[in-house]
């Protein structure tokens, strides 16, 4: 019987000085043994910043034109991703990267796609909130006058019971940095199988994928392992800092490992060579529904994902010096190909698709 606990699946490392979560009245909806994501000090969760950042969250008054919300391109039925290549913007301008899927974001070590100083939500959600290259949600210059627009008493109510304070900027961005935290998914059917011990949660298909997906021939564990399915992560009782970023060989613009001049990968922060196509490994949990695929999403469904990753790369970038040594390609029958989409559509949690306590709030 092919089965995991969560130790092995993320090889887990224990060292000295590693605590858990803030104390506080939140309960993390987490299967027994979990370990509890790490919560900044100054931000412990709690129920009530939960319910206001939920209503932040859903808000389209979060903009500065009042046309957009963070569920605009964050849309809890695609795992808080959306069906496009490229997000765009409150002001219509089109981005240049994949929106992400909020999904066990808790768990993250790094943020977005590329940067490997965000390590922290409530870093990352200021670039939606005031970034101006691309705009996003606008508030830069506008942000007093936004607030204002939040001076109401459901929200005054809401502040006071989160945070015992007036609505202000900065209790926003930790009350929507607390509900993200909250967005955690571990009810798929592979969770199902793999920790509750429930045999038929898996077919024999789904089964055999898993053999698969975890084998030296194909290698997906090795960027995509732990319980999260993604090498970027910590939790409370591992604090290892694995570098996440990897060269796929999906772009090689100058036969030296180039990305397109436009989106280069993590060179832009790191500034070295090496980082030049770097882009960080996202969750595969939930991967079935948060198509197109890739950080631009110029790969529109799992089996062309499987196909790009089976030639060890695309076009030119097969051949690219700073591809992933992880890269090698592999050759699959009809048979393990279908097996292995089996396993990827197991990853699926349709009651997180469908938590009306993830939704918009009421009224």
């Amino acid at each position: 019987m092919f089965r995991y606990c969560w130790q092995g699946l993320i090889g887990i490392v224990m060292l000295a000085g590693c605590t858990p979560a803030p104390e506080s009245d939140y309960r993390w909806p987490l299967p027994e043994g979990f370990p509890q994501p790490i919560v900044p000090a100054d931000n412990a969760m709690t129920a009530a910043k939960v319910e206001l950042g939920r209503r932040l969250f859903y808000d389209a008054n979060l903009s500065a034109n009042q046309s957009q919300s963070c569920a605009s391109c964050h849309q809890q039925a695609f795992a808080f991703a959306e069906p496009r290549k490229q997000a765009v913007g409150s002001t219509g301008e089109v981005h240049r990267r994949n929106s992400l899927a909020l999904v066990n974001v808790a768990y993250n070590s790094n943020l977005t796609w590329a940067h490997s100083g965000l390590t922290q939500i409530e870093q990352q959600i200021l670039i939606p909130l005031f970034g101006e290259k691309p705009v996003e949600l606008g508030l830069a210059g506008l942000d007093q006058q936004v607030l204002a627009r939040f001076d109401t008493p459901v929200y005054r109510q809401l502040f006071e019971r989160a945070f015992a304070q007036e609505p202000n900027l900065d209790a926003m961005v930790k009350a929507l940095a607390s509900f993200v935290r909250s967005l955690v998914s571990f009810d798929s059917p592979f969770d199902r199988y793999a920790y509750q011990m429930q045999d038929d949660a898996l077919s024999d298909s789904a089964k055999r994928g898993l053999e698969l997906f975890f084998s030296e021939r194909l290698e997906c564990h090795h960027c995509h392992g732990g319980f999260n399915f993604s090498q970027s992560s910590k939790h409370a009782q591992q604090m290892l800092d694995i570098r996440p970023f990897h060269n796929t060989g999906l772009y090689n613009e100058d036969g030296r490992g180039a990305y397109p001049q436009g989106d280069p990968g993590l060179v832009e922060i790191s500034g070295e060579d090496r980082d030049r196509g770097r882009f960080r490994a996202p969750t595969l949990r939930n991967v079935a529904v948060t198509a197109p695929y890739m950080h631009d999403g110029s790969l529109a469904t799992l089996e062309e994902v499987i196909d790009f990753y089976a030639a060890g790369g695309r076009g030119a970038g097969i051949a690219s010096p700073l591809k992933s040594p992880f890269i090698k390609g592999f050759t699959l029958t009809a048979q393990q190909k279908q097996d292995l989409m089996a396993f990827l559509h197991s990853l699926t949690d349709e009651a997180f698709l469908q938590n009306p306590e993830h939704g918009p709030p009421p009224g």
